[in-house]
């Protein structure tokens, strides 16, 4: 029995084809462009704006399915997922008609600028700070570890505001025009082999007009984690992608591959370990799939242990499914023929970003658990 709809059937089928017509030599502005044509890219932006009017359910099969192909688009992550979705709850009108449409049909990219150099996984740490001028906004500091800067028309920043009550920083959301004078970038030199590049970013007194700011000043958290649970969901559908990918050239390799009497999947000690990734790369998505109905539905309390739940699933699921699938095919999964080596690398980025399964467990222990802090 199907637990998705049939609607969700039919998105996945439909987006299946469109990965296996691209496959792993893809080229990402060609497979973005049709992806954005059919749809897809947009299907979780409002219908007003031109996009599909679904939401993360909807969106993480897209880039499942696309993973699974072989053909993951990054980008999905963040630009319609957290920016897209911050846009369309929190910006102003203005904003809404100024991005949405543009990002639900590709011809328009944002990417998110979160990560600081000194602030890892601690968004409280963020040192990048905004101060008002006159009507408009001056921005400083700096952001690492951003992906796609170079073909992003903006970047959402993160930074911090001063409280006039308290004194205090806290969060806010800036739009910020990729030639925005003040804003730098350089690339970083990465050993992960990926389509998109990553950057450091260094905001030096960039200035803003009042209309950058996304939504209000005083929401905080609620804002920001608004965009972060989407991402995590959409991590988790790149994990689980890429691990389905991995395993089912493991499974081809290993229904054909014979050395002795029988192929070697007939081997419990390879068919096994094969099933064990199965199994939990469908926990996973399960997770996942619960993670993005909750958020969905508005519920972003539940959805954000689900979320966070979910990424670490499909983290660890990828790892080992990618692992797994290497050392089935033994030499030739280190060739460059099967497509499987650069995967090494490129799973445990779903264990790393976009926060460690480490911060996760600390969530997980003080949010669901109920167990107390150790910082």
């Amino acid at each position: 029995m199907n637990i998705e709809s049939q609607e969700h059937t039919d998105l996945r089928a439909a987006v299946a084809a469109l990965g296996a017509r691209h496959g792993s030599g893809y080229e990402r502005e060609k497979l973005w462009a049709e992806a954005a044509r059919l749809g897809y890219l947009g299907v979780n932006l409002p219908e007003e704006h031109g996009g599909g009017g679904g939401g993360m359910a909807d969106l993480s099969i897209v880039l499942e399915e696309l993973g699974a192909a072989g053909c993951p688009l990054l980008m999905m992550v963040v630009s319609p997922a957290i920016c897209g979705t911050v846009i369309a709850r929190f910006g102003t009108q203005r904003q809404r008609a100024a991005w949405l449409p543009g990002l639900a049909d590709g011809t328009l990219t944002m990417a998110f600028g979160i990560t600081e150099p000194d602030a890892g996984s601690n968004s409280h740490r963020i040192t990048t700070t905004a101060r008002r001028d006159g009507d408009g906004w001056i921005l400083s500091g700096r952001k690492v570890f951003i992906s796609g800067v170079d073909i992003a028309d903006a970047t959402l920043v993160v930074g911090r505001t001063e409280d006039a009550r308290t004194g205090r920083l806290k969060p806010c959301l800036f739009i910020v025009p990729r030639d925005a004078e003040g804003f730098h970038r350089s690339q970083i030199d990465m050993e992960l082999q990926a389509q998109e590049k990553q950057f450091e970013l260094v905001l030096d007194e960039v200035r803003l007009p009042a209309e950058a700011l996304v939504g209000d000043e005083d929401a905080g958290l609620l804002q920001l984690f608004a965009g972060l649970n989407p991402e995590r969901i959409m991590t988790a559908a790149f994990a689980i992608g890429m691990g389905r990918f991995a395993l089912d050239r493991a499974v081809d390799y290993a229904k054909t591959r014979q050395v002795w009497k029988d192929p070697i999947g007939a081997h419990q000690a390879i068919a096994h370990p094969l099933a064990q990734a199965h199994i939990e790369l469908e926990l996973a998505r399960l997770m996942m799939q619960k993670a993005a109905v909750l958020y969905d539905a508005g519920d972003d309390i539940g959805a954000g242990e689900a979320a966070n739940m979910a990424k670490y699933a499909a983290g660890e699921a990828c790892v080992k499914a990618v692992d797994q699938a290497v050392h089935t095919l033994g030499g030739n999964g280190l060739t460059r023929e099967y497509g499987l080596a650069r995967l090494i690398t490129a799973a445990r980025v779903a264990r790393i970003a976009p926060v460690s399964r480490e911060m996760i467990l600390n969530y997980v222990s003080h949010q669901s658990l109920g167990l107390p802090k150790s910082y």
